[in-house]
C-alpha cells in the first residue's frame, strides 16, 4: 500500500464521517463546523489529484467565504427553541429513509457488483488544474451554470434576510 493510497483512504473516510456528522447534528453551528472539516478533507483530496488551484479555491471560497455566509445566516435566523425543531417519525420521513436506503443499495451494487467500474488510465496533462484551464472552462461552456449559481446564492441570502426580519 502506497502512502498516496493510505492518505486517500484516510481523507475519504474523514470526508464521509464529517458529512454524516454534519447531517445528523442537531446544533446548526456544529453542523457548519463539520461542513468546514469536510471542505478541508476535499481540498486535501484535490491536492492528492495534483489540482492545486482547486484545493486553494476549495479552502478560500467554500471553507472561507461560503461558511462565513452560512454561519451568518444561521445567526441571523435565530432558531430559538430546539424542541420546536424536532421532527416526529411520519410518512415523509419514512419515504426519505426508504429512498436513501435504495440509493445506498444501488451504490453498493455499482461498487461491489459484477463488472466493477474501471476508469481509463489517467493521461498526464500539464494544463489540467491550471488557472488558465479553469478560467477557460468556467467562463466558456459552464458560464450559464456559474451565473445561475450566483443568482441562487443571492436568492438564498435575500430569503434568509426576509425570514429573519422581525415583524413590528
Amino acid at each position: 500500500m502506497t502512502i498516496e493510497l493510505l492518505l486517500f483512504v484516510l481523507l475519504a473516510l474523514c470526508a464521509v464521517v464529517s458529512a454524516v456528522l454534519m447531517v445528523v447534528q442537531r446544533n446548526p453551528v456544529m453542523s457548519a463546523i463539520y461542513l468546514v472539516v469536510n471542505f478541508f478533507c476535499l481540498a486535501f483530496l484535490y491536492l492528492l489529484l495534483q489540482a492545486q488551484l482547486l484545493a486553494v479555491l476549495q479552502v478560500a471560497v467554500y471553507a472561507g467565504a461560503i461558511m462565513v455566509l452560512v454561519v451568518f445566516v444561521i445567526m441571523l435566523l435565530n432558531l430559538g427553541d430546539e424542541k420546536k425543531l424536532r421532527e416526529r417519525l411520519n410518512v415523509k420521513m419514512m419515504l426519505g429513509i426508504g429512498i436513501s436506503f435504495g440509493v445506498l443499495l444501488q451504490l453498493l451494487y455499482l461498487v461491489l457488483g459484477p463488472g466493477v467500474m474501471s476508469l481509463p488510465p489517467a493521461t498526464p496533462d500539464a494544463a489540467i488544474g491550471t488557472v488558465e484551464s479553469m478560467g477557460d472552462s468556467l467562463f466558456g461552456p459552464y458560464l450559464l451554470a456559474f451565473e445561475v449559481t450566483s443568482l441562487l446564492l443571492l436568492a438564498a441570502i435575500v430569503g434568509a434576510v426576509v425570514l429573519a426580519k422581525k415583524k413590528i
